[in-house]
């Protein structure tokens, strides 16, 4: 197949996928990675040229989109594979992956009639006195593993959503949700390429596969308030850390880490300006991300990376 038809069939993927409400991006052609540069908080320091290219701290979230012009611009470019944004598509899709030559199964798993993902997630439901609930959308991917989708809970909070795992559930079984992605059937890895297998509406995620993967409530929080002062200079400060918090604490599925990166940029600039202290900074930054449902430690390199991208250009507030 010419990169002509490829490009065509690939395109013809995406819109179809975006017609059903799944928001999409590009992946680097026979690729599983993002096709645009890495604009994570830990590599770009805004002074990239591929910065003013593709605009500064670019992540795949903010590619992600249903509008069929984008989509047409995108995929007439190259020959693009696809991505599907887990979270905001409103998806939850198991991951079952089959073993590397290499790669034994834990001591848990060593039992006759395991070898794969797929039996795993088989003994799990057996386990649960549930049936296999693969009546549902389904994706073959490029290694012989299987993608299950299904549509997530409909949460009063997202905070208590299913997100991303990693052998939650059991070995070689992993979770794409909010914050998450997957190779979209029509793509074309090395390893092959990923085909429906099974073409139907996603089913719901069943209620006790939703109760495994939801994640444990946080406890009570002590608010952390920062100490800024009294007086016109104060003022401007605490509405500039106020407005951050906010952001934060409200940020829309599926864009949470972005906005804690320009808030950690924003406040990171006055604390470099020495308006602000960096430790009740990232204390209060940390504080109000945990709050949103980010886990502790990528919420914590996120906003160490954003800060030091914001001491790069220092502001500082009159008196």
């Amino acid at each position: 197949m010419n990169h002509q038809v490829d490009r065509e069939m690939l395109l013809q993927n995406a819109l179809s996928l975006a017609e059903r409400g799944w928001f999409v991006f590009p992946l680097r052609p026979g690729d599983k990675r993002p096709a645009f540069p890495d604009h994570s908080a830990d590599r770009c320091t805004g002074r990239d040229p591929r910065c003013r290219r593709f605009g500064a701290h670019i992540r795949w979230e903010t590619r992600a989109t249903i509008d069929p012009d984008r989509i047409r611009r995108a995929w007439t470019a190259a020959p693009y594979n696809i991505g599907i944004a887990c979270g905001v598509s409103g998806l939850v899709v198991v991951d079952l992956d089959k073993p590397k030559p290499d790669q034994a199964p834990p001591q848990e798993w060593r039992r006759e009639g395991i070898a794969d993902g797929g039996d795993v997630f088989a003994a799990v439901c057996e386990q649960a006195g549930q049936p296999m609930p693969i009546d549902t959308y389904t994706v073959t991917t490029g290694r012989g593993g299987t993608h299950l989708y299904f549509t997530a809970p409909d949460d009063d909070g997202h905070t208590l959503s299913p997100r991303n795992t990693s052998g939650t559930l059991g070995w070689l079984i992993d979770t794409r949700a909010i914050g998450g992605y997957v190779v979209a059937a029509g793509s074309t890895v090395p390893a092959g390429r990923y085909e429906v297998a099974h073409e139907m509406r996603p089913a719901p995620l069943p209620a006790w596969l939703a109760e495994r993967l939801r994640p444990a409530p946080l406890p009570p929080q002590e608010r952390v308030t920062v100490d800024i002062g009294a007086g016109r200079r104060a003022a401007y400060l605490n509405a500039a850390v106020t407005r951050s918090v906010s952001a934060v604490e409200t940020a829309p599925d599926g864009t949470l880490n972005r906005t804690l990166y320009g808030a950690s940029v924003a406040l990171g600039q006055l604390v470099a300006g020495d308006a602000l202290c960096a430790a009740e900074v990232e204390a209060v930054l940390l504080d109000a991300a945990i709050v949103a449902g980010h886990p502790q430690a990528g919420a914590l390199r996120t906003i160490r990376s954003g800060m030091r991208a914001g001491a790069n250009r220092p502001r500082s507030v009159a008196a």
